[in-house]
């Protein structure tokens, strides 16, 4: 098969599809021609075309996040690149790897009023582990050799300890789309092998001896990839009567034992009990808390401990209390741990779970005397979903209602959490659907759905992919939240009421239409939605904006009315 003669194109396909990448979400472009021509000729890759390159490469985090693989992206030259940065920047805090490749004119072309130039080479470094700058055609001898060199290391450190994203700039000379039919030379592929997984003998005595000298041991989970082995491993410490396991929704590791809804809990804490419950250690595993509420509650009752485990190697200081950060896998060091540690005399484990029980007694209460609200809709939904669905979650309320519901039938949960805010999150889930047989349910607000609604634009949807827009005037996190709810410009410049016509984007887009306004027509619609297989489906769930916030404001006072 014929192919581009731009040799670096070609060998950066063959390495790419030596270390692993399957998948490559391709954007047109002129300058990028050579490697539109590479990438899509290879019987060995799977393409995805995507105009827009924004959505492209949410879409590509989408696709990496759920099957844990690396994912190409590649661009033409000039600001085309600059649309990848709110997904690269996420991918960089989630510890995604995405291979960013971006077509570039020749460096001695660059600010020279050239069509299409500017400075792509470092344009992201700020939020990749690495870039790097190459060119596709070679003349010296040793040009094929760097180039093998520099596209090995950039897959090994988008893969090694912290995952995350690299840019492979590469500059392109014209003719753009000559093709030659000479087999590629065959390109060497280099391999990483991983240093010790859990710390030394020394270092895990000394580890051990601290936790055993706490009688109050607390794990925090924030957002990560599923992980088994990990799930097993925090069960087992789980059981010990001085440890508490707190997860969040995004944390994607469940167990016995564990306490799945930090928020709901939490807000049942009287203030006089808060040193009672607050940790001698702190274990804290993932990335960024969705709960503000118990990071602010660590922050002012500060361990005497806190072990950070994470492969990356920059200190990350959370609760302003880092006493240790412990550089390797969360699941081997866990494992390595129980066999350790044993019980001693407390009754923490016992203390925290009286209150998890006592927040689901006042949870349920609070709902079932509640009108159709945001809530409500939320405690129909979350239930309603089949057992073994993806589940996706945009940010804002959406994420802050998730986390105050236990679903376990859910195979995974995911959120845009690293440092993006609605940005990306309609066309992340629809990435996600592509490397999924099973259903991928999105659930995101008016405001969030609307600004990405190219997500929807696809050709790559499938019937498996279903979404559930929350109807409710848009902003709705403004009117709950101090900082905003009572400012006289929360309506015209933080909510931005708008109707959004979910209908006419499903007409647009070709998925089928639902919507439900109260509790009969969500008992009534919710099970005909998930049961719809012919096309992907949209759900419009419409609540009423004021009341959502008085309700919610109302949830976290429930404990003392």
């Amino acid at each position: 098969m014929k192919t581009t003669d731009k040799q670096g194109c070609s060998a950066l396909v063959e390495i790419l599809v030596k270390q692993g990448v399957k998948r490559v979400v391709l954007s047109p472009g002129s300058r990028n021609a050579p490697l539109l021509m590479a990438f899509s000729r290879s019987e060995s890759i799977e393409s995805y075309v995507v105009v827009d390159e924004r959505s492209a490469a949410f879409m590509a985090l989408g696709m990496s996040q759920r099957s844990g693989e690396p994912v190409a992206l590649v661009c033409t030259s000039g600001t085309a690149l600059l649309n990848y940065a709110p997904a690269v920047a996420e991918a960089y805090y989630q510890h995604i790897p995405l291979i960013v490749v971006s077509g570039d004119r020749p460096i001695e072309w660059i600010d020279q009023d050239d069509g299409q130039t500017l400075r792509q080479y470092g344009a992201l470094s700020h939020v990749v582990k690495r870039s790097y700058d190459l060119r596709a055609e070679w003349t010296l001898a040793t040009d094929g050799w760097y180039f093998n060199r520099c596209v090995n290391d950039a897959l090994l450190t988008a893969l090694s300890g912290e995952k995350g994203p690299v840019h492979i700039n590469l500059s392109i000379t014209e003719p753009l789309t000559g093709e030659t039919d000479c087999p590629p030379r065959p390109e060497r592929l280099v391999t990483r092998i991983p240093a010790a997984r859990v710390p030394d003998e020394e270092s895990m005595s000394l580890l051990s001896d601290e936790f055993m000298s706490a009688r109050k041991v607390l794990v925090v989970a924030a957002f990560m990839q599923p992980d088994e082995a990990l799930a097993r491993a925090l069960s087992q410490l789980a059981r010990l009567p001085q440890v508490v396991v707190l997860t969040e929704t995004l944390a994607n590791v469940r167990g016995e034992g564990f306490i799945p809804t930090i928020d709901r809990v939490y807000s049942v804490l009287d203030k006089s009990e808060w040193p009672e419950f607050a940790p001698d250690l702190l274990i804290t595993l993932g990335g960024s808390l969705v709960s503000r509420m118990i990071k602010a509650f660590l922050r002012q009752h500060k361990p005497r401990a806190h072990w950070r485990i994470s492969q990356g190697d920059q200190v990350v200081d959370t609760m302003q209390a880092l006493t240790r950060q412990i550089e390797t896998a969360p699941a081997p060091f866990i494992e390595a741990l129980v066999r350790r540690v044993s019980a001693v005399g407390s009754d923490y484990s016992d203390r925290w779970h009286d209150k998890e029980r006592l927040a689901t007694r006042l949870h349920d209460d609070y709902i079932a005397r509640i009108g159709w609200c945001d809530l409500k809709a939320f405690s129909m939904i979350l239930p309603a979903i089949p057992v073994g669905t993806a589940l996706q979650l945009s940010n804002g309320t959406t994420v802050r209602y998730a986390q105050l519901f236990d679903y376990p039938q859910t195979s995974r949960n995911d959120c845009n959490r690293g440092v993006c805010g609605i940005d990306g999150s309609t066309s992340t889930a629809a990435g996600a659907s592509c490397v999924d047989e099973a259903m991928t349910l999105f659930i995101t607000g008016d405001m969030s759905f609307s600004y990405d609604a190219n997500g929807l634009s696809s050709a790559y949807l499938s019937p498996r992919f279903k979404v559930i827009v929350m109807c409710n005037g848009g902003g709705g996190i403004f009117r709950f939240i101090k900082p905003t709810a009572g400012l006289p410009e929360l309506e015209r410049c933080f909510e931005v009421h708008r109707d959004i016509p979910v209908e006419k984007y499903a007409d647009l887009f070709g998925l089928r239409y639902f919507e439900i306004h109260d509790e009969a027509s969500a008992a009534e619609v919710l099970p005909r939605f998930f049961a719809e297989s012919g096309q992907p489906a949209i759900l419009a769930v419409h609540t009423p904006n004021v009341y959502n916030a008085e309700v919610l404001r109302g949830y976290f006072r429930r404990a003392r009315s």
